[in-house]
């Protein structure tokens, strides 16, 4: 039997779909192993036609994930574009947000904003109030009305994934799926395909899968989920994965410092001073204490 390199470009448990030049193969891991993410480069030994046993995953450039006490969950491999994508309505959570960002510095992927429904006027000053603060860190924001402004909507972002790998993340109903069904075509079809051979049915939101645009252009999408944990990062990686502390990091009086409650804290001045957003300081406790609590 033949071995081939493809990439993976849709994962339902341990099942996933491998596209490998024009032909797609579904595909299973040895043993246990479900370390594989959508976006993985992957080495696949045929069994039987279109279908095959992934073998190894090729050196990854970038690996963006969640975590809980107890495991894992691979969002996607070798993407260097995150897009997060929120709405005027429903509300969206600062804390999915913020750990978003968090994730995308301690994995080294550019995040970008995208404040979806412009149109729902009403919402409209608050939410921008609200997306400000990230603006402030450096964060680009993007202002799109998918259903109500689609020309507008593709000229503003397809420039921004043009040479990308990205992927959308956000809870659901902010609009991840109108936003997919502008820039790619026929994207409702593949989703279709895609379904029948993973064998997931009608349950086309539950799993994640990579649409090749051009050669060097891909966009990720991926369920509407509303917790984001981040459990596997370090102490070092999270103080660094704030790009509002950085700057502060080794001005503290003890080289030590974890920026809680200690003396002459760089970060913590910066909190008092209005430098450093209260709320930012709060999530970065959390997730330090998280990161404590790590059972695996």
């Amino acid at each position: 039997m033949t071995t081939m390199q493809g990439t993976v470009i849709a994962a339902h448990g341990r099942h996933y779909l491998v596209q490998a030049g024009q032909e797609k193969w579904q595909c299973v891991t040895r043993g246990k192993k479900s370390d594989v993410a959508v976006g993985d480069r992957v080495e696949v030994k045929q069994t039987s036609d279109n279908q095959g046993v992934i073998e190894a995953i090729v050196e990854r450039e970038t690996l963006l994930y969640r975590s809980d006490q107890y495991r894992s969950k691979l969002l996607a491999a070798n993407v260097d574009q995150l897009f997060i994508v929120v709405a005027t309505e429903p509300s969206f959570t600062d804390d999915l947000v913020s750990r978003a960002l968090v994730a995308a510095e301690a994995a080294g992927v550019q995040a970008h904003l995208i404040l979806n429904k412009i149109d729902v006027s009403e919402n409209l000053a608050r939410t921008r109030e609200r997306v400000a603060l990230y603006a402030r860190l450096g964060y680009p924001v993007h202002e799109v009305s998918a259903q109500e402004q689609p020309d507008q909507t593709r000229d503003t972002l397809t420039p921004l994934l043009q040479g990308h790998r990205t992927i959308l993340i956000g809870q659901s109903g902010m609009g991840k799926s109108s936003i997919i069904n502008l820039i790619v075509p026929d994207a409702d079809i593949a989703v279709r395909e895609i379904s029948a051979a993973l064998d997931t049915g009608k349950h086309t939101t539950t799993f994640t899968r990579l649409y090749q645009i051009d050669e060097k252009t891909a966009i990720i999408d991926s369920p509407g989920f509303q917790e984001f944990g981040l459990y596997h990062l370090t102490e070092g990686m999270l103080e660094r994965a704030f790009p509002e502390f950085r700057p502060r990091l080794g001005g503290c009086k003890f080289y030590n410092c974890h920026h809680v409650s200690e003396p002459d804290c760089a970060i913590r001045l910066a909190v008092e001073t209005g430098d450093i957003h209260p709320m930012r300081h709060a999530l970065y406790l959390q997730l330090l204490h998280e990161s404590s609590q790590k059972l695996y």
